[in-house]
C-alpha cells in the first residue's frame, strides 16, 4: 500500500473518530441536559444549592432523607412537596417559572402538564399535548412600556408637586395676612361699636328727658317754639343728639312743679297746636335721632359678627394639617365629583363628602376627620366620618386613598361593605420620590 492511499485511509479514520467525538460530545450534553433538567426543573436560582446532584436528598423542610434519583420522579416523597419541583405529585408543591424576559412567579405544581400554559416560557407544560409559546419577551417589553410610562409619570407628579409646593407657601402666608387683617378690623369695629352704644345710650336719655320737658314738667314750656328754640344751639333749625344731650342736664337741673298759670298755657299751647304730645315736631326729631343711633348700631354689631365669624373659619382652615410643606393646602375650598351609575359622589378635601341620587336626595357620607395613612406615609389617606345615620345604625364614613397622578381628580368610590365607603383621589402631591430601577425584573 502506498503512501498515498495510508495517508487518504488515515484522514478518513480521523474524520470518522471525530465525527463519533462530536455525535458522543453531543449525546452527552443532550443527556446531562435531561437529566439536570430533571432534576431541577421547576426551581429557582435561590434554591438549587439544594438540588445539586448527590447520593441522597434532604427535604427542604428537613423531615425526611431519600435517595437522589427520587427527586423529581413523580412520586411524592417529601411532606413539604420539596422533592417534586418539576411534576405535579406533591398537593403542597410549587413550580417556579423561570420566564427570562417577564416576571417569573410560581404556581401550584397541581398546574404542572395540566394543558393549561401558566408559565410565559411555556415550561410547566414540558409534558403535556399543549403547544405553548413563548410569549415572555412580549410580555416582558409591554410592562417595561407600562413601567417607563409610570416612571415618567412620576416625574411629572413629582415636577408638579413642587410647584404646589410653591404655591401652598404663598397660600399659608396670604391666608395668615388675611387673618391678621381681619383681626385689625374685628378691633377697629370693636371700638366703633362701643361708640355706637354710648351715642345710643345718650340718644334714649335725651329723648326721654325731651318727653319730660314737653310733658310741662319745666319752665320752659311757654310753647313748642320756644322750646325748639332753647335746644337749637347752632340755629341750624334742627336738633341734633348733641343739642339735646348739651341742655337735657341743665333743664332737668331745673325741674320743678308748675303753676297754675303755666299749666294752662302749657295746655291752651298744645291745644291751639291741634297735636298729641306724640305728633310734636321737637319729639319727633329726638325720636329719630335715637332711631338712627339704633341702627348705627344694630350694623355695628352684625358687622363685628360677621368678622368674627370669618376669623374663627380661617383659624379652622388654618390649624389642619396640610401636609410638611403645605403641599394638601390648595385641595381645601375645592370639590371634586364622579358618576357611578345612578350616584354622584361629590369629595370637598378637609370638608365633607356627600352623595347624591338620581332623584336629587343628597346624604352625607362624613364630614373631615384626620389623617389616617401608616407611620411611613401618614399623607396618604384621609378620614371623613359622623356621616347621616346608616339605616342598620352607626353613621356612615369614608376613607379616602391620595395616588400619584398628573392631575388631582376623584377616580373611584366604592361601597365595600353597608356605609363604610372607599375612594380614590388622584393628585401630583401624593406623589413620592422612589428609589427607580430600571427594568422589571433583576432577571430580565
Amino acid at each position: 500500500m502506498n503512501s498515498k492511499v495510508m495517508t487518504e485511509n488515515w484522514h478518513t479514520f480521523l474524520r470518522f473518530i471525530f465525527k463519533m467525538r462530536f455525535h458522543i460530545v453531543v449525546a452527552a450534553v443532550f443527556w446531562s441536559d435531561l437529566v439536570d433538567s430533571r432534576k431541577i426543573r421547576g426551581i429557582s436560582s435561590s434554591y438549587k444549592r439544594f438540588y445539586r446532584e448527590k447520593k441522597s436528598f434532604l427535604c427542604i423542610d428537613g423531615s425526611k432523607m431519600i435517595p437522589f434519583e427520587q427527586v423529581n420522579d413523580d412520586y411524592c416523597d417529601c411532606q413539604d412537596g420539596s422533592d417534586e419541583p418539576g411534576t405535579s405529585a406533591c398537593p403542597r408543591g410549587r413550580f417556579y417559572c423561570t420566564n427570562l424576559g417577564f416576571r417569573p412567579h410560581y404556581i401550584p405544581s397541581s398546574r404542572v402538564n395540566d394543558g393549561i400554559c401558566d408559565c410565559c416560557d411555556a415550561s410547566d407544560e414540558y409534558n403535556s399535548p399543549a403547544r405553548c409559546q413563548n410569549s415572555c419577551w412580549n410580555l416582558g417589553q409591554r410592562e417595561r412600556a407600562f413601567v417607563e410610562g409610570q416612571m415618567r409619570a412620576l416625574d411629572e407628579g413629582l415636577r408638579l408637586k413642587q410647584q404646589l409646593i410653591e404655591e401652598g407657601v404663598l397660600l399659608w402666608r396670604e391666608k395668615q395676612a388675611q387673618l391678621r387683617d381681619l383681626q385689625q378690623v374685628a378691633e377697629d369695629l370693636q371700638i366703633k361699636l362701643q361708640e355706637h352704644r354710648r351715642k345710643k345710650n345718650e340718644a334714649e336719655q335725651a329723648l326721654k328727658a325731651l318727653q319730660s320737658i314737653d310733658g310741662g314738667h319745666t319752665r320752659y314750656n311757654s310753647s313748642a317754639v320756644e322750646l325748639f328754640n332753647l335746644l337749637d344751639s347752632n340755629k341750624d333749625g334742627s336738633l341734633s343728639v348733641e343739642e339735646i344731650q348739651s341742655k337735657v342736664t341743665f333743664i332737668q337741673d331745673e325741674q320743678r312743679v308748675l303753676t297754675e298759670d303755666e299749666a294752662v298755657i302749657k295746655e291752651t299751647h298744645a291745644a291751639g297746636a291741634g297735636r298729641s304730645v306724640g305728633e310734636d315736631p321737637h319729639l319727633k326729631a329726638a325720636d329719630r335721632a335715637a332711631e338712627w343711633e339704633a341702627t348705627n348700631l344694630k350694623k355695628a354689631e352684625e358687622s363685628y359678627e360677621r368678622v368674627n365669624a370669618e376669623i374663627s373659619e380661617l383659624q379652622r382652615k388654618l390649624a389642619i394639617d396640610y401636609g410638611t410643606d403645605w403641599e394638601f393646602l390648595f385641595l381645601n375650598s375645592q370639590c371634586f365629583q364622579l358618576q357611578v351609575y345612578e350616584y354622584t359622589y361629590t369629595l370637598c378635601p378637609f370638608n365633607q363628602v356627600t352623595q347624591r341620587s338620581a332623584a336629587g336626595t343628597e346624604v352625607s357620607l362624613g364630614v373631615w376627620g384626620m389623617w389616617s395613612g401608616s407611620a411611613q406615609n401618614v399623607y396618604s389617606q384621609q378620614v371623613y366620618e359622623n356621616g347621616e345615620p346608616c339605616w342598620q345604625g352607626g353613621s356612615r364614613s369614608t376613607t379616602v386613598t391620595l395616588t400619584c397622578g398628573t392631575e388631582t381628580g376623584l377616580r373611584t368610590a366604592k361601597e365595600p361593605s353597608k356605609c363604610q365607603y372607599i375612594m380614590d383621589l388622584q393628585t401630583p402631591v401624593a406623589c413620592q420620590p422612589v428609589l427607580k430601577q430600571r427594568g422589571v425584573h433583576s432577571e430580565l
